[in-house]
Parts: C-alpha cells; sequence; structure tokens
C-alpha cells in the first residue's frame, strides 16, 4: 500500500508496512547481528575439528594398547568358528576413558576413585543444529527452536514440534522408508566418519580404557572443545534474539518503510524498496550475465526465501 504525500508539483509515495514488509525488514537485521557474532561460533567449529582428528588418533592408541589387534584377528577367527561363542565385536565410536585417583571423604579417610571422560565421536542434537547451523538456515529450517524456549517446555507449540521435526529429519535423527537412501545425512556421515573394532558388546560404558594423567587431559579438552560449540550457538542466539526482540517491537510500531529505513541507517543497516518485494527483489539479480545464466540453469524452482535470501546477496554486492 502507498500513501501519497503532495510536495509542490511532485508526489512522493511513501510505502505502507505489513507484517510480510516488517518479517523482509527483521530478517536483514537478523542478518546483520549474526553477521556481528557468527565467527566465534566458525571458530569454536575449526577448533573442534581440529581437536576431533587429534582425538582419533589418540584414542585409537589407547585403545589398541589395551586391545591389541592380533587379539581382535582372533576373536573374529573364533567368531567364524563358533558363531557367538566365540566371543563379541563390536565396531564402536563411544568410549570411556579413566585415571585412578585417590580421594577424601566427609571424615578425612582415603578412598580409591576415578576421573573418567566419555570420548564420542557421534554427534548430540544440540550440537549438530550448533555445527549445522548455517547449513539448516540455508534450507529454510529453524536450528534455534530449542533455544528459543529457554527451557521452558511449557512454550512448546505446533510451530516448535514442526522446526523439531524438520530440523531432525535433515539432520537423519528421524527417517521415513519412503526417503532418498542415496544422499546420506549428517548423522549418518558422523556415524561412519570414524569407528574402531573393539572387544564386547555395543555397551559403550562396559570398556573402561586407563591412561594417563596428560592423555586424559587431552580427551578433557576434546569433549569441551564440543562443548564449546554448542555455547558458542547459545551465545550467538541469546545475542542476536536480544537485538532482534527490540527491532520488532520497533518495526511493529512503524508505519512507512522510511522510519524502518532511517533506523536501519543509523544501525548500519543495509536496506532497500526493493528488497520488500520479491519480484523486484529477484530483478536485481539480472544486472550480472553470470548471474542470470547461473538462474537459466537452475532446474529446481526457487522458493520465495531462496529468491529473498539471492536478491540480498546481489544488493550486498552492489553496495560493495
Amino acid at each position: 500500500m502507498l500513501n501519497k504525500i503532495e510536495r509542490g508539483n511532485m508526489t512522493t509515495k511513501k510505502i505502507t508496512l505489513n507484517a510480510e514488509k516488517r518479517k523482509v525488514i527483521a530478517d536483514q537485521f537478523q542478518s546483520f547481528y549474526e553477521d556481528k557474532v557468527k565467527d566465534k561460533l566458525i571458530q569454536a567449529k575449526e577448533q573442534y575439528d581440529l581437536m576431533r582428528e587429534k582425538a582419533k588418533e589418540n584414542i585409537e592408541k589407547v585403545v589398541r594398547y589395551h586391545q591389541p589387534q592380533e587379539d581382535i584377528d582372533t576373536i573374529r577367527r573364533m567368531i567364524s568358528k563358533y558363531n557367538r561363542s566365540g566371543g563379541e565385536l563390536y565396531q564402536d565410536n563411544c568410549f570411556w576413558v579413566e585415571k585412578p585417583i585417590m580421594k577424601v571423604d566427609d571424615e578425612g579417610r582415603e578412598y580409591e576413585s576415578k576421573d573418567e571422560v566419555h570420548v564420542r565421536f557421534n554427534m548430540g542434537r544440540n550440537f549438530a543444529r550448533a555445527y549445522y547451523r548455517d547449513e539448516l538456515k540455508a534450507k529454510g529450517l529453524n536450528p534455534d527452536f530449542q533455544l528459543s524456549i529457554n527451557d521452558d517446555y511449557s512454550k512448546r507449540n505446533p510451530k516448535y514440534y514442526n522446526d523439531e521435526s524438520a530440523v531432525n529429519t535433515y539432520l537423519g535423527f528421524s527417517n521415513s522408508s519412503n526417503e532418498d537412501k542415496s544422499i546420506t545425512k549428517p548423522v549418518a556421515k558422523w556415524e561412519s566418519d570414524f569407528q574402531l573394532w573393539t572387544i564386547g558388546s555395543s555397551y559403550c560404558h562396559s570398556r573402561q580404557f586407563k591412561v594417563d594423567e596428560n592423555t586424559l587431559n587431552f580427551f578433557k579438552m576434546y569433549v569441551a572443545s564440543a562443548d564449546e560449540v554448542i555455547k558458542e550457538h547459545q551465545q550467538m542466539y541469546s545475542y542476536v534474539e536480544g537485538k532482534m526482540q527490540k527491532v520488532r517491537l520497533g518495526l511493529k510500531s512503524y508505519r512507512t518503510f522510511d522510519q524502518a529505513k532511517a533506523l536501519a541507517d543509523k544501525v548500519g543497516v543495509v536496506l532497500n524498496e526493493t528488497m520488500l518485494n520479491e519480484s523486484s527483489s529477484l530483478a536485481l539479480s539480472i544486472y550480472s550475465p553470470e548471474n542470470l545464466a547461473s538462474l537459466l540453469e537452475d532446474k529446481e524452482v526457487m522458493t520465495r526465501e531462496q529468491k529473498i535470501a539471492f536478491a540480498r546477496k546481489q544488493m550486498q554486492q552492489s553496495v560493495n
């Protein structure tokens, strides 16, 4: 809707905001604030990736020290000859390492205990949503649905459950029989990325591998690096959502695009009228022959969200 204001012989058209336009503007602000803090999450992921490769090497040394390869081969031959009576082997990516220690109880008496760490190479749900956050958002999914309720489960509504289902399906925590089995989902990818043959059943905690203090401390650092990815996701969401609550309240009170544009200019957010409607936003991509060629080659119909995201990228490039 447009409001017209007469100024001499000129007519200035003002764009009136509605719910859809406010959402487009809010998304632009959200991207701006996420870009300010996303480096910390990226760095946490990079640090985890480095620690993970080193942890693979170290855990293999630990397991093979306690369970030599020749013992694995012997049990495999026994199973081949006697079936399950020959022993048990399990391909595992979950391990417990421990170091015996002495503790003192409330009455000052010493007793034997242990310092232990759970070393995992598979993927938990909180970690998965943090690690794959950008990929999930690019697919139009909401990786922040769990954080949005702030542990208040009374806030779960139909949208929460829809977001949860969509994210879990994409990551591979939920699967259906009619899915394309040629697509390897993240959960399956991580499950098969690193596994070791171990003696025993599938019950991970049944195997306790003794290590020295330095090795134990390294694995604590590895576990902490995974926790850091989750923490940075939480802090990023908290920071951005704190800003966006104020932005959404402001946008709700604004009637025209000019008011939103004035706010954007003061904050430093790139905002243009062409972002408010899909067709004009998409037209930005035609500025470059390469971009037009790319669109013509695209065999899939772009969703509204993809078109807007594409247009924003072109707008950013034209501004820079």
